[in-house]
């Protein structure tokens, strides 16, 4: 683990003021329930462990002293060991969840509800045209959804929630206790009512007392041009519904990119290789050449070489989140005929007689190939 104040983003001499704004910020990057990535957790109780230890006074100045081995468990040391998800949590709770501590984090103006639904992801594909204009589509998936009988409440019809005995209908229980440091104060979910701050005494028959009950959900997604499969979309409260009127998940969907066997894709360029006769490339003539926004006509010069490039600008796929297109190269290869007919074969002897050796390659040449492919 890393030190704890490189761990928070403070100098060594931060105040406590310094060490619990920092901690707060972290929090709501981290926290996990507004950061679903893999990493978010264990960074989360990261920093919870290097707040607990910076915000105490004596932990901090043994922590100043000797390092992670004055705060370490044994003789002299204070016991600390590394915290596991739910007591980060409770932490956390302890010391932004009360007196509207939450609603300065988060934004919300309101509390952060345990009862929270769980996030769906779905998969879309997307040709390639649709990456290059952008596109809605519509997904049907099945979802916990807010039960229509009892409104989502979990009660019987006719009958409501009642307010927990244990907790008060503040959906914590608070345990405090005495140390050789002072009174220590926890705070955790209430487990009569999990932290709801009611009871349902009488469950809703279709629900059970859940609030939800699972079925077909259908929302519309709008992609923007210029997605890679490796993007995805955030639809916030479009996943399942929390129960008992709990806040609903999000919506993840997750893209998927179709190939598309005329193009070779290199982020927002597009490369497309044509075949030349040599007749073709010593003459010159004329192409419909594919983009993704239709056929557009080239005219190849007399002589090109083979493995010219050339550059379309702007006929890539758009830039994701801004107003630019990449480019379209279209790699020229000249195709050399593995069987000649015995006329073709007369032509060509014919043509050897009067063409004469060809001109050596100047030292540039894979320089300005190199230019012309973009590397």
């Amino acid at each position: 683990m890393s030190d704890f104040y490189t761990l928070l983003g403070v100098q060594r001499e931060a105040s406590d003021g310094d060490i619990k704004k920092a901690y707060r910020k972290l929090a709501m990057e981290f926290h996990p329930d507004r950061n679903a990535a893999p990493e978010a957790e264990a960074k989360f109780k990261e920093i919870t462990e290097a707040y607990e230890i910076l915000r105490d006074p004596q932990k901090r100045a043994a922590y100043d002293r000797y390092g992670k081995a004055g705060v370490g468990a044994g003789s002299g040391g204070f016991g600390f060991h590394h915290v596991d998800l739910s007591e980060a949590l409770n932490i956390f709770m302890r010391d932004f969840g009360g007196m509207g501590g939450l609603d300065s984090i988060f934004g919300g103006g309101q509390r952060v509800d345990t009862r929270r639904g769980q996030d769906v992801r779905v998969h879309v594909r997307l040709t390639l045209a649709e990456v290059a204009s952008g596109v809605k589509k519509t997904v049907k998936f099945k979802s916990l959804e807010r039960c229509a009988t009892c409104e989502g409440s979990g009660a019987k019809p006719g009958t409501r929630p009642v307010t927990c005995s244990t907790c008060g209908g503040s959906g914590e229980v608070r345990r405090a206790a005495r140390s050789m440091f002072g009174q220590f104060v926890s705070v955790s979910p209430c487990p009569t009512c999990a932290g709801e701050g009611v009871v349902v005494q009488q469950p809703c028959e279709v629900c059970r007392g859940d609030g939800r009950v699972r079925g077909d959900k259908t929302v519309t997604a709008e992609i923007p041009a210029g997605v890679s499969s490796n993007n995805y979309l955030t639809l916030r409260g479009q996943g399942a519904a929390g129960p008992r009127n709990g806040p609903a998940g999000d919506l993840l969907v997750m893209l998927e990119i179709k190939d598309d066997d005329r193009f070779e894709r290199q982020g927002d360029d597009l490369f497309f290789d044509l075949p030349l006769s040599f007749s073709q490339a010593a003459l010159g003539a004329e192409f419909e050449i594919p983009t993704p926004y239709g056929d557009e006509r080239v005219r190849i010069p007399a002589g090109t070489q083979p493995e010219t490039v050339l550059r379309l600008k702007q006929r890539g796929l758009p830039v994701l989140g801004q107003s630019g297109k990449g480019d379209l190269l279209v790699r020229l290869h000249v195709w050399t005929p593995e069987r000649l007919s015995e006329e073709q074969e007369r032509l060509l002897r014919e043509l050897a007689k009067l063409e004469g050796e060809p001109p050596k390659r100047s030292p540039g040449f894979w320089s300005k190939l190199k230019e012309a492919l973009g590397a």
